[in-house]
């Protein structure tokens, strides 16, 4: 029985030392290690240490005796200036976060009667961008009439992040990587009629950004069929102008022709001569007036 009592001490004992924590933060936001210490370990103090096992350094601490705060935020080289916090619990604040604050951070005492020796282990990750939908210009050909072949970049700043494309709720592709400073690019092919709805996400273990497609206004000719689209409207142009052209002259002359064919008549004033009179027998003539009359 002693022996069971012993082996349960000892293992609550190593969990007590070995404890550890992993948290994780975006680039610019703040994380808290919270604890909860006793009254006994604030009074023989605690100490908080960041960095590897094999070179660890001070940046905050609760002194023994007096409960005093002190914060060492120039070591080990001034990462956490003006970003520490500590409160009498034990908890550890940092403030404004940046890559460089990622890593092992350890919670010791000095009470032999309350070992403490937690470890947090940060992950700091940079902030995601927005991906990018475009048209894939290198899948433009004749044989996709019906098809449209779209594009989601963007550029890999973070670690363990994914870029997929979802159609409606379920995942349609979607690829993985930790390098960074790499672009990532992931293809989809969709139909000019299709009325699904798409969207891009780019996501890593604590964030996402999502950017949706509009096929609409994505998927515009291509810039290689442009230019003979634009030839063929003007061309049409260009005949119809000439037609109607024609039409309207064989119309033009076909009137001039009806009016031709009719003689035109034109009065002119009158003259008026006076005849001299000859007395007949029995009789008198009556007097004629003549006017002269042009023909064209």
């Amino acid at each position: 029985m002693f022996h069971v009592i012993l082996f349960c001490w000892c293992w609550w004992s190593l969990m007590a030392v070995f404890g550890s924590e992993s948290v994780s933060v975006t680039e610019g936001g703040s994380v808290t290690l919270h604890m909860n210490i006793t009254e006994q370990q604030r009074k023989d103090g605690i100490s908080w240490k960041f960095g590897p096992t094999d070179n660890k350094s001070l940046i905050a601490e609760i002194k023994d005796g007096n409960n005093a705060i002190k914060l060492y935020a120039y070591r080990p080289d001034g990462r956490f200036r003006d970003r520490l916090k500590l409160d009498q619990t034990g908890s550890l604040t940092i403030t404004n976060t940046r890559i460089t604050h990622s890593g092992l951070y350890q919670i010791t005492t000095s009470n032999h009667e309350e070992l403490l020796n937690k470890i947090f282990n940060i992950t700091v990750y940079t902030r995601l961008p927005v991906p990018v939908i475009s048209r894939d210009s290198s899948q433009c050909s004749s044989s996709s009439v019906s098809n449209c072949s779209v594009l989601c970049s963007v550029m890999n700043v973070s670690h363990d992040v994914s870029l997929s494309w979802y159609n409606e709720s379920r995942v349609h592709s979607s690829i993985s990587v930790s390098d960074l400073n790499i672009r990532l690019s992931l293809p989809l092919e969709v139909e000019y009629q299709d009325t699904n709805t798409y969207r891009c996400v780019i996501n890593n273990p604590i964030s996402n950004h999502t950017q949706h497609l509009h096929i609409t206004h994505v998927c515009q000719p291509c810039a290689g069929y442009i230019i003979p689209l634009s030839c063929a409207a003007g061309s049409l142009m260009i005949v119809t102008a000439l037609l109607i052209f024609c039409v309207y002259r064989k119309h033009r002359k076909t009137n001039q022709e009806d009016q031709s064919g009719e003689e035109e008549i034109t009065y002119a004033d009158p003259t008026f001569y006076k005849r001299q009179t000859h007395k007949q027998r029995c009789a008198v003539e009556d007097e004629v007036v003549y006017a002269g009359v042009m023909r064209r």
